[in-house]
């Protein structure tokens, strides 16, 4: 039972279940890491992940491969080959290139798997999308456009911008009209991409923490032109650090799940320090947490958890890439039970269970 004055008890848990994907010391794609994985079921029924493969000099790609379950354990993979490579010019810059963090969404309105991804192009992280039927042939819409709204004072697309995943399903977006839902990170660090900017913040934020930020689109413009998938609207602030394990910055993950009470979104949290955004980090912790959001209302966030649902404890999770790292990105369904897919320490890839807890 909580003690009186402190945050209830998050109703859900995460109980690591061990490790599904390591590189292959043979494919030089994946020489520096398999990581942060978006997932979805293909057409065969099958569940697939599409991890972010890592070359050398940090070059990513997005590969395909098969989930072997076990006893009702997802437990290894079998790969299948790449389905996205930076091979768009505004994906590639000069000493930097990839297509990387996917995260993929089954939105049965439009029939397809939706991927956000971050194109890392000339000019640092960009939100990107594609569309795809069956996982494996990829039809990229685009970068992201986010549409100006005065209120805000500030042009959300002179950010870099991580961490998108759209909801599953259709919400009522703020205006009152039939949307999908989009989560991402906005980073307000201009001089990240022209030295001597320095930080700018919207209208109305105090905080120049990176947070989750939420946006729209309207289905109805989907059904028109499938590319209005990459103009994003009515946007708002959702959650910024809180507890001790988020007092860097948080990022949302896998894709919103529908659950009793609302949505559940897993994010991750951040402590440490940050040296570069571009760069490998050696000095930070990242935890896994949860956020549930109102079911009529995403935009509204009714509970979160105070403590880490998974944190970097094992020598996977905290020996790697990037030491010290739990990522969740993916869950899915596996004989009747929920589990999410997580990057361990950037170099491979793990699973937990989540557990509904029992009422106190």
């Amino acid at each position: 039972m909580s003690e009186p004055g402190s945050p209830p008890v998050f109703p859900y848990a995460l109980r690591r279940m061990g490790i599904v994907m390591t590189p292959d010391p043979d494919d030089p794609h994946e020489a520096e890491g398999v990581l942060n994985p978006g997932s979805g079921r293909g057409p065969d029924g099958e569940l697939y992940l599409l991890p972010r493969l890592v070359a050398s000099g940090n070059v990513s790609r997005v590969g395909l491969a098969r989930v072997v379950v076990r006893d009702g354990v997802p437990v290894a993979v079998e790969r299948e080959g790449i389905v996205l490579e930076p091979d768009r010019g505004w994906e590639r810059g000069v000493g930097n290139a990839g297509v990387e963090d996917p995260r993929t969404t089954w939105i049965d309105a439009l029939g397809l798997h939706v991927m956000t991804y971050v194109a890392f192009g000339p000019l640092g992280p960009r939100t990107a999308v594609a569309v795809s039927d069956d996982l494996r042939e990829w039809r990229r819409l685009g970068p992201v456009h986010f549409r100006y709204d005065d209120a805000l004072d500030a042009d959300l697309n002179l950010f870099h911008n991580k961490d998108t995943v759209f909801f599953p399903e259709p919400v009522t977006a703020p205006d009152g009209t039939l949307a999908l839902a989009v989560l991402h990170r906005p980073m307000w660090d201009l001089g990240e991409t022209r030295p001597g900017q320095g930080v700018q913040v919207p209208a109305g934020i105090e905080d120049e923490r990176q947070s989750i930020w939420i946006s729209y689109v309207p289905l109805a413009a989907v059904h028109d032109d499938l590319s209005a998938l990459t103009r994003w609207e009515q946007h708002r602030f959702l959650a910024g650090p809180q507890f001790p394990f988020e007092q860097l910055k948080i990022g949302g993950g896998p894709p919103p799940l529908r659950v009793p009470e609302g949505w559940l979104v897993l994010h991750h949290g951040v402590t440490g320090v940050i040296e570069s955004a571009f760069t490998p980090q050696h000095n930070v912790n990242y935890a896994a947490g949860g956020l549930l959001l109102d079911a009529d209302d995403p935009s509204r966030v009714i509970a979160r958890s105070a403590e880490p649902l998974l944190a970097p404890e094992t020598e996977d999770e905290r020996s790697g890439v990037v030491p010290n790292v739990v990522f969740p990105t993916a869950i899915e369904e596996v004989d009747g039970r929920l589990f999410v897919f997580y990057g361990m320490a950037d170099s491979k890839i793990g699973v937990a269970l989540l557990e509904r807890l029992a009422p106190e």
